[in-house]
């Protein structure tokens, strides 16, 4: 796991100025080593930072070369099948000179060229530059696991794992004017929006192929996450999903460092580590948060799991005192504004105080499996969606936002019917915030809309899509990797394995969303592992005692007559804190900006 950068820019001089600073901007990231790649006669730089996992010797450096077919790498991720892939290129005649899984990178895509990365079961985000094509290739993962950001305007190329390497490279890079009203209704930024215009995140399961010097662009999909319901016997979906989530495991937890998993309690990380106690019974490591208030506190779930497994387990307690401390640090620390990012902040820097540098979590198993109320909700969202489009809009002005947000129904595009679900402000009181009208929000909304096509999806099948693609791709697994590796802390996420997520796509929906209950073939596939108390228990999602901790900060007091509106209908109950502290993020976001860029 690292952070890489690049840039080709034929109007600037000090490549290796630029370079070093939009590298070791994400020096957090990639702590245990540093390099970059110069080239003789073209202005094209590339930069890396390390965090070593596999093959922890220099010979796992970074850029990595294969010489003699002109190839140059930098990646950021893990390859889980390498080993594999390794054995099938050496019956091919390459030979290695490491054990890590970036060589391998290199001499399979010596092999079949962008065609490699269809073989590659991992997590990645790479540049490699072929010398003898002249080509850069950009690629990210087949699920988005990892980011990669580019800029392309014809004339220069910059790329980075996070937005705040831009910053840093001293060119300017102008504010996305949009990037607001998109925060205000997700609490996220969906792609293909960032802070800073035309800085757009590569899709996932693409490659970029651009041709220098006169960067031309050729754009290859290398996977495609299609529903396939050809699975429809209850015995053979959980045959399928106890074997490929066992394998799943077992890949995920290749290491050469010290590895854990985090626990909550739930369904997901105890399903995670009952198995990985399979496979490292005697370094299985765990860790969780625990607070003072009891009814956020999940301890006795746990027990249960530590028990079972005999994990060597650590609980580290939170308090107000700690978070006040400490979110100065995490706003820092987070690269894109998010209203989730907080709590993987903790997680992530306890694991690294534990000794850990990488840890396995159980994102994924909610969108694939059915685990969130959407999946229950959407019949009653569809009959709502028949309702005359004045009712619908008429419903903003409720004092009630769950009610308001269901205003979104009347709205007849993909981002508007995510927002149904989990909408944070109304088109019209974004519009109130931002002083700005209803139109240009809607028009923001359309424009978001248009890079997202949930075609003829129907019931689980459709709500899964959108929980993927919106809240899962734009906002969980961005707060897991920026405030992971804020840490210098990889975070491993075994319930996206790319062979698990096409399992999953084959599956009947009738059979994979029951009404009986949440995750319903994910719990029936393990129930003589998994103990009756963590599957039968109420869903309890990973929150902090936020409404609390926000009442006593002095980072979260309001600044304008606007938090201070919403400051006092918060203290009165009239308003949630998510909202409150969605509205407070983007303003503080928007100042670190002003700040960087002075």
């Amino acid at each position: 796991m690292c952070r890489i950068a690049g840039i080709f820019n034929p109007r600037e001089a000090s490549l290796n100025y630029q370079i070093t600073h939009m590298r070791d901007a994400m020096q957090h990231g990639g702590p245990d080593d540093a390099g970059i790649y110069l080239h003789p006669q073209l202005p094209l730089a590339l930069g890396h930072r390390r965090l070593s996992l596999i093959d922890l010797s220099a010979a796992g450096h970074q850029p990595m070369h294969f010489e003699e077919r002109g190839l140059t790498v930098v990646f950021n991720g893990e390859i889980y099948n390498y080993k594999e892939l390794r054995s099938t290129l050496i019956h091919y005649g390459y030979t290695f000179r490491s054990d890590s899984d970036t060589e391998v990178i290199l001499k399979a895509y010596a092999q079949w060229g962008v065609e490699a990365f269809e073989y590659f079961n991992g997590m990645f985000a790479l540049a490699i530059w072929d010398n003898q094509r002249q080509q850069l290739v950009l690629a990210r993962d087949h699920a988005g696991i990892k980011p990669l950001y580019y800029y392309l305007d014809g004339e220069t190329l910059y790329f980075a794992s996070e937005i705040r390497a831009f910053s840093a490279c001293g060119k300017t890079f102008a504010e996305n004017k949009k990037w607001k009203s998109a925060f205000l209704a997700f609490g996220h930024l969906p792609e293909p929006v960032t802070t800073l215009d035309a800085v757009v995140p590569l899709e996932k399961g693409t490659a970029l192929v651009i041709q220098l010097p006169d960067l031309t662009v050729k754009k290859h999909r290398f996977f495609s996450w299609d529903f396939n319901p050809v699975l429809k016997s209850e015995e053979d979906a959980l045959q399928l999903i106890r074997q490929t989530l066992d394998a799943a495991v077992e890949r995920h937890l290749v290491s050469d460092a010290p590895l854990g998993l985090f626990l909550s309690g739930g369904i997901d990380s105890s399903l995670l580590t009952i198995l990985a106690a399979k496979y490292i019974p005697d370094q299985l490591h765990t860790l969780s948060i625990i607070f003072q208030e009891q009814q956020f506190s999940e301890e006795r779930f746990q027990q249960v799991v530590i028990e079972k497994t005999g994990a060597r387990h650590r609980s580290f307690l939170v308090t107000r005192d700690i978070y006040n401390a400490q979110l100065s640090d995490a706003m820092q620390a987070m690269d894109q504004p998010s209203l989730d990012g907080i709590n993987t902040y903790f997680i992530s820097r306890y694991a690294r105080e534990y000794g850990l540098k990488a840890v396995l979590s159980g994102l994924g198993a909610d969108e694939l499996f059915g685990g969130y109320p959407s999946f229950h909700n959407h019949r009653k969202i569809d009959l709502i969606r028949h309702m005359p489009d004045g009712l619908l809009k008429s419903l903003q002005h409720l004092p009630d936002h769950r009610m308001r947000k269901l205003s979104y129904a009347g709205i007849n595009n993909a981002a508007a019917e995510y927002l149904v679900y989990r909408g944070i402000f109304t088109p019209l009181a974004i519009a109130a915030l931002l002083d700005a009208n209803e139109k240009e929000v809607l028009d923001n909304l359309e424009e978001i809309s248009s890079h997202y096509d949930v075609g003829n999806l129907q019931n689980g099948n459709r709500v899964s899509w959108f929980e993927t693609n919106f809240y899962m791709q734009n906002q969980l697994l961005k707060d897991s990797d920026y405030m992971s590796m804020w840490h210098g802390l990889e975070i491993r996420v075994p319930f996206l394995d790319k062979e698990l997520m096409l399992m999953a796509a084959q599956i009947d929906p009738a059979l994979k969303f029951s009404r009986e209950l949440p995750k319903y073939l994910l719990v029936k596939s393990f129930e003589n592992e998994l103990p009756q108390a963590i599957w039968k228990r109420k869903k309890q999602g990973f929150t902090f005692p936020f409404e609390g901790w926000l009442k006593d900060n002095d980072y979260t007091k309001p600044n304008t007559s606007d938090e201070q509106r919403l400051y006092t209908a918060f203290r009165n109950r009239k308003v949630s804190w998510g909202r409150y502290w969605c509205a407070l993020l983007m303003n503080r976001f928007s100042e670190k900006m002003v700040h960087a860029a002075a």
